[in-house]
């Protein structure tokens, strides 16, 4: 019985092939009458599920290759971030950004538009240059930035094909250090929102919102300079843990020590599990003239909320422009939430979240858990029914559909 990463979805799917090859994949797709990828398994949902077969690329050769004119790096989509990060890293290259999490499979953080932080960096797909896929008909295709539709293909929740390979942006590799204040309270915090944000590379504040207070800002300073503000935060003296009580060899080293950027840009080392376990994770990316009134919001609602909740994380996003991108057209802040694994009370409280940030611009994540419907998305999303004409059009039979893409896109099968 296959689960999700973590644990509160069972997959329906009969069937998980893993080819080794890209030739036994396309034979397998094009035979298949109902399919679907399966990256790392950290949706939170039914996103990966399908009613036929799975199929899994963490078995195709993997590849990590250079085009240093180009500024490119071509890998197998299977990958995970930190295994890719790694062989960059030992090679003098680097990303501009990556998850919290490096146990994440290319492909999938892609496909769901996830995201790293930082006023002026985008997400994860925001750096794909280049994709491979296998459509429909089991045939390999190409699309690179600048083609039509790239831009629909690129955060395409797996409703286009299989992923093969991703092409993405890279630089020369640089020293990232980590620097961590404790107890902002949030009053102090949005006054100064914007230069906090901008006071370092990648900025994180954690918060449980019932107390008004950010208990922890994690800043990412490029380089090796401190970042100098406080904002009445207290600088922490220990490497920290964001949840309470965690383990903190789990985290990346803190202290403004000075190191590798894949080694410090995700908040979790790719040797450690990343988190205590047994928990749901929501998210919401709103624009960023809406974050002063969302914070208003979700302090105001936290007594509904916080029962439920280990972590609060809020982060900033530079805008896109990838059809189904929670950034798509505008600068975010996205506003996260690791809950305990109690999915009625979690979807109890989800709505009232959503009546607060929805009509502020507020897009859910795809890959976490999240209630809105088609019609409720629909005017979030500019390209929206772009996105659904190209599905139709591009996999008339409805080989990738599921029930996933039948609620949030209404992709009937």
């Amino acid at each position: 019985m296959l689960r999700n990463w973590a644990g509160n979805h069972t997959y329906i799917a009969g069937t998980i092939h893993e080819p080794v090859s890209v030739a036994a994949l396309q034979e397998l797709v094009a035979g298949l009458d109902r399919v679907r990828a399966l990256g790392s398994r950290h949706s939170f949902t039914d996103l990966a599920d399908t009613t036929g077969d799975l199929v899994s690329t963490a078995s195709l050769p993997t590849e990590v290759s250079v085009e240093g004119a180009r500024l490119t790096a071509r890998v197998a989509g299977g990958m995970r971030y930190g295994d890719v990060a790694e062989q960059l890293a030992d090679a003098g290259w680097a990303l501009a950004a990556m998850a919290s999490l490096p146990h994440i499979s290319v492909a999938g953080a892609v496909a769901t538009g996830t995201h790293g932080s930082g006023d002026r960096t985008g997400s994860l797909a925001a750096a794909v240059s280049a994709l491979e896929l296998v459509g429909p008909d089991g045939k390999l295709r190409r699309l690179e930035r600048g083609d039509d539709d790239f831009a629909g293909h690129v955060v395409s929740l797996g409703a286009l094909g299989v992923v093969t390979h991703v092409e993405l942006d890279v630089e020369p590799a640089y020293v990232v250090r980590q620097d961590l204040l404790t107890d902002i309270a949030w009053s102090a915090a949005l006054e100064h929102l914007d230069e906090i944000t901008a006071a370092a590379y990648s900025v994180s504040l954690f918060t449980d919102w019932a107390s008004g207070r950010v208990q922890q800002a994690w800043l990412k300073s490029r380089g090796t300079t401190a970042p100098v503000e406080r904002w009445g935060g207290v600088p922490a003296t220990a490497p920290l843990h964001m949840l309470a009580g965690a383990d903190t060899a789990a985290v990346t080293a803190q202290g403004g020590v000075g190191g590798s950027w894949h080694r410090r840009l995700p908040h979790f080392r790719m040797d450690f599990t990343p988190s205590r376990g047994e928990e749901l994770q929501s998210e919401y990316l709103v624009p960023r003239a809406g974050a002063e009134l969302a914070v208003e919001r979700l302090l105001a609602l936290a007594p509904t909320y916080a029962a439920l909740l280990q972590v609060s994380e809020v982060r900033t996003v530079a805008a896109d422009d990838l059809w189904l991108s929670g950034a798509y057209g505008t600068d975010v802040v996205a506003f996260h939430f690791t809950w305990v694994r109690d999915p009625p009370g979690v979807r109890t409280v989800l709505p009232g979240i959503e009546e607060a940030l929805l009509p502020l611009g507020g897009r859910p994540h795809w890959g976490k858990v999240f209630t809105a419907r088609a019609e409720e998305l629909r005017p979030l999303y500019p390209r929206f029914d772009t996105f659904r004409d190209l599905v139709l059009r591009t996999d008339p039979e409805r080989k990738f559909g599921n029930a996933f893409l039948a609620r949030c896109l209404d992709l009937e099968l």
